[in-house]
């Protein structure tokens, strides 16, 4: 006697879960302009490799006989797939049953593959598309709850595996939280939003009207609020920025970070580098294109470039080995620090510290931001924040001082503490304050004092008399800086401190004493 007749409905109740919330339900879908959830899960992971967990699951309904009439799947699906070989845990929403509602589907099976990746030590992609809470549960429910998903391990993941938040359609409420909470956070340009409460709830409980778009799009979270990290042109692209950030992180902080073959030596040298920062104080200079030519070829992948400007992190290698990389833009408030760029930098800290990868600063910094908008901003407290989190990393970490490094926010250099290794080019300068400007202010008596004429050519003999004392050699004669480099040399002297660090690595495995800080 086989069991073939339970197999026979095992397989209809998997071809029902295929149908998603039916066919009309699909089309409007498509129609939005968007996948499904089993169309993104083919597209995101390797080819046959999604192993479904819970496709049973639903609300089905049944003859007077017990014969299964029909199911409603539940609006999640979850289950294994390999990225690039490697195996990661799905939780995806399904937008066409009930709009994804976090309320209407069986949270026992999303929370399931969240803690199945931290159990399984495997990273976790969140295809998020939900509209949140419902008060129609109220009826099937007939109680409310406390808001809280208590078998939900959220903050003890965050330190353990990475989490990669794709924002794929309108996220609000729970939506909202699974899209952001993540170690790197995408959305797509046009279809997918992020809020707390959509257009009606904002309309209702603020008589403010406002659009999708406007409350919650990715020009919002990804370049204004910061909630959100990178912004896609489409579901594909968003998809090729999961796979590739996470070919840059070990699977978990268990493990090292994974190298990959390079074929690009690692003693190039690039003569552009000997004059690619200008002599004039005035002009700027592209610094990404630093990065380009110092770190593996190709290999340079932005986070966050929207949000908080002026100051730049990536991903990178060196010699096939991954480091997080940080620099500024000082096509942006001249590569000051300011209160968001100063929360984007301690992320990315937290983000490299937390798996692993050492720390290359390419440092161009003129200081915290002045003015009455940053300090109501807050931009201080910030940099502060960043100096303790570098203080309170332990990944190995290198600066090169390619220009400036002035005050408060020239203090994030690098790590105070320790071997503290850092070079300079030829090209920096540092100290408390820069001559210009400084000078003024700490002369200003005497030169309030003078006709034009005569205070400017006071200033100018102040000024010269300082800049003199700004050389870098002086303060590589007193030995309060290790080295003063060749530009071009700068590859090659990062690969040979990589080659020291990367050991060290190695008795750092395991969760830090404190978790991933949002």
């Amino acid at each position: 006697m086989s069991w073939q007749k339970e197999v026979d409905e095992i397989n209809r109740r998997r071809e029902i879960a295929k149908e998603l919330g039916g066919a009309e339900a699909v089309k409007r879908q498509h129609d939005a302009g968007r996948l499904t959830v089993r169309e993104r899960i083919d597209m995101l992971v390797d080819e046959g490799s999604f192993r479904e967990l819970g496709a049973l699951t639903g609300k089905a309904t049944y003859d007077k006989d017990h014969n299964l009439v029909d199911v409603t799947p539940a609006n999640a699906v979850i289950g294994r797939g390999t990225i690039d070989g490697r195996k990661v845990s799905i939780d995806g929403d399904d937008w066409t049953i009930r709009g994804g509602s976090s309320e209407a589907t069986v949270s026992e099976k999303w929370i399931y593959a969240e803690n199945y990746a931290e159990a399984m030590r495997m990273p976790l992609i969140r295809l998020v598309e939900s509209a949140g809470g419902s008060v129609k549960i109220l009826d099937q429910n007939a109680a409310t709850k406390l808001p809280a998903y208590p078998t939900w391990n959220l903050a003890r993941m965050m330190g353990t595996i990475p989490i990669v938040g794709l924002a794929l359609g309108p996220c609000a409420g729970l939506g909202a939280i699974k899209a952001a909470t993540a170690h790197y956070s995408v959305m797509v340009k046009g279809t997918s939003q992020v809020f707390a409460g959509g257009p009606p709830v904002v309309e209702r409980g603020m008589g403010v009207k406002v659009d999708k778009e406007d409350l919650g799009g990715s020009k919002i979270h990804t370049r204004e609020s910061g909630v959100m990290g990178n912004e896609a042109r489409s579901e594909a692209e968003a998809f090729e920025m999961a796979r590739r950030f996470l070919s840059y992180l070990p699977s978990s902080v268990y493990e090292m970070p994974p190298v990959i073959e390079s074929d690009d030596p690692k003693e190039r040298r690039e003569e552009e580098l000997i004059e690619i920062i200008p002599r004039d104080k005035r002009k700027v200079y592209k610094s990404r294109k630093i990065l380009d030519m110092v770190f593996d070829r190709g290999s340079v992948f932005e986070l966050t470039k929207g949000y908080g400007r002026s100051v730049v992190t990536c991903f990178a290698r060196l010699g096939g080995r991954p480091v997080g990389v940080i620099t500024t833009d000082p096509m942006q408030y001249g590569g000051g620090m300011t209160k968001a760029s100063a929360a984007k930098m301690e992320a990315f800290i937290d983000l490299c510290d937390t798996f692993h990868l050492p720390i290359v600063h390419m440092v161009d910094q003129p200081g915290t931001i002045v003015g009455p908008e940053a300090e109501r901003s807050g931009a201080v407290k910030g940099s502060v924040r960043v100096c303790m989190a570098i203080e309170q990393s332990q990944v190995p970490w290198c600066a090169i001082i390619t220009r400036r490094c002035y005050g408060l926010a020239g203090s994030t250099f690098g790590r105070v503490q320790g071997i503290n290794l850092h070079y300079a080019w030829p090209s920096g300068r540092w100290g408390s304050i820069p001559v210009d400007g400084g000078a003024e202010a700490a002369f200003k008596k005497e030169l309030d004092a003078l006709d034009p004429e005569a205070r400017a050519a006071r200033l100018a003999e102040i000024e010269g008399h300082f800049f003199h004392m700004e050389s870098p050699f002086l303060t590589a004669e007193k030995f309060r800086i290790p080295d003063i480099i060749d530009p071009r040399d700068t590859r090659a002297l990062l690969n040979d401190w990589l080659d020291d660090s990367w050991k060290l690595i190695a008795d750092q495995l395991g969760p830090k004493g404190r978790t991933f800080r949002m």
